[in-house]
């Protein structure tokens, strides 16, 4: 296990090398100049030319990238233009925020999801069918976005159960619960999407699992259904169902981005937003390389339990 974890290593660091490329290639295309968003009124064109020089900004674009990667690789993302401060601070306190987000988000969607599909596949062509896919199709048609809204309508305007925005009350607050009170709605509204998706696989993975022979001679012994479809189905389906979890968690913090902005939420998302806008350049290029190698670590995590759940892998 320790050999094959080693090797799934080695095979991400040319993963995240290439990410690196197409976001600083991407970035480099993004029309406009930093050192006018940076100057301003300011922007003089011998403001502008001596900016550009002090940044790096006048050389060509290999160097830059190789410059960028050379740094980033002894831990120094940069300083970000427009907040004066180290780019691996920000980038590491505004993931922090996101992944209390993202993180509750997750374990939602892949609970409900995986308990809806279980039922949905036991009870096929049932009610309980019928009533979970209804849900479940409508969960997965429904912009994020626009759902976040909605929320943030009924429950925050109207009823007013929970705050609209925030990580924390600006008055008073910052404990356990106050956090929780601002995390049901976002959390909430990313992980409806992944909920349908994980319901839905699970579902078909459930079905095909308990048309097997094996399925029909642990009944035939016996066992309770409870026990067929918990210790022997499901343990089955859930082989195939956790890559797509893995894959629910690059769409959750992916939607994060959406959801941060709708509910003000604090996180790498809604940096990456404001950062965009104003052509930051390393702080863009910092907070997405560290999205993308989360999302290659989780998948890796992901890789080792199948391999441990499934014997034949091994």
């Amino acid at each position: 296990m320790a050999a094959y974890i080693a090797k799934r290593l080695v095979a991400a660091i040319p993963v995240i090398f290439g990410l690196s490329i197409i976001v600083f290639v991407i970035m480099a295309m993004i029309p406009g100049d930093p050192a006018l968003a940076i100057l301003g009124s300011y922007a003089t064109p011998d403001n502008v030319a001596k900016l550009n020089q002090q940044l790096g900004l006048d050389k060509p674009l290999v160097s830059q990238y190789f410059i960028w990667l050379g740094n980033m690789l002894q831990g120094d993302f940069g300083r970000s233009y427009t907040l004066n401060r180290p780019v691996i601070d920000e980038v590491l306190e505004r993931f922090a925020a996101t992944l209390i987000l993202a993180g509750p988000a997750l374990v939602l969607c892949s609970v409900f999801g995986l308990l809806a599909g279980i039922v949905s596949a036991v009870r096929q062509y049932g009610f309980a069918d019928k009533a979970i896919t209804f849900v479940v199709l409508i969960g997965i048609s429904m912009p994020s976005f626009w759902l976040g809204l909605l929320l943030i309508l009924v429950f925050a305007v109207k009823v007013r159960l929970f705050p609209p925005s925030g990580m924390y009350a600006i008055y008073g607050g910052g404990d356990l619960l106050d956090l929780l009170h601002h995390l049901a709605l976002p959390a909430f509204t990313l992980a409806v999407v992944a909920t349908g998706v994980i319901a839905r696989l699970t579902r078909t993975s459930m079905l095909e699992v308990l048309r097997q022979d094996y399925i029909r001679t642990a009944r035939a012994k016996g066992l309770t259904e409870r026990k067929v479809i918990y210790k022997h189905a499901f343990k089955a389906a859930l082989v195939s169902v956790i890559p797509v979890i893995g894959i629910q968690a690059g769409f959750v913090l992916g939607g994060a981005v959406y959801i941060e902005t709708v509910f003000q939420w604090p996180g790498i998302g809604s940096m990456l937003v404001k950062a965009i806008s104003t052509r930051d350049l390393l702080l863009v290029q910092g907070g997405v390389l560290v999205v993308a190698t989360a999302y290659v670590l989780f998948n890796l995590l992901v890789d080792v339990i199948q391999t441990i759940l499934d014997p034949r892998l091994r």
